[in-house]
């Protein structure tokens, strides 16, 4: 069992990795050897709750299918088993940041100081920008 959150903890046989050649450079290692990992995480396995399930959702963009499985591709190591680890990391981290409930903003009122050096600043621009243009003389 992998531990995400006090909340949610998910099986390890519910994550399916399995191992692709590979692109970009390496040499002949990359045309011989299937380093490359492909994680795959169905989450209609795992109860998450409706709103987690929304910022999931949200956090996986593209790697998320329709069928609501989660294909992570990491080919950043040249091992098989780093590339596995990194995309497990990868997984949990994305489970953990779609649990964290966001903070909610609170409206808040700027304060007298700040209203008067924003005036202050706003005058002081303008004043400048009064001053610019032909100069008249009247003769």
């Amino acid at each position: 069992m992998l531990r995400i959150s006090r909340d949610l903890a998910i099986d390890e046989n519910d994550i399916e990795v399995s191992f692709v050649r590979a692109s970009g450079p390496g040499g002949q290692n990359v045309n011989k050897v299937a380093t490359s990992a492909q994680l795959r995480f169905d989450t209609r396995r795992v109860a998450l709750p409706p709103d987690a399930a929304a910022r999931l959702d949200r956090l996986a963009g593209q790697r998320m299918t329709k069928d609501g499985v989660i294909v992570i591709q990491a080919q950043r190591f040249r091992s098989q088993e780093r590339n596995r680890a990194d995309a497990i990391d990868r997984l949990i981290g994305l489970l953990r940041e779609a649990m964290t409930r966001p903070t909610p903003r609170r409206a808040t009122k700027p304060t007298f100081g700040s209203k008067q050096r924003r005036l202050e600043g706003k005058k002081r621009r303008s004043d400048i920008k009064a001053k610019r243009g032909s100069a008249r003389f009247d003769d």
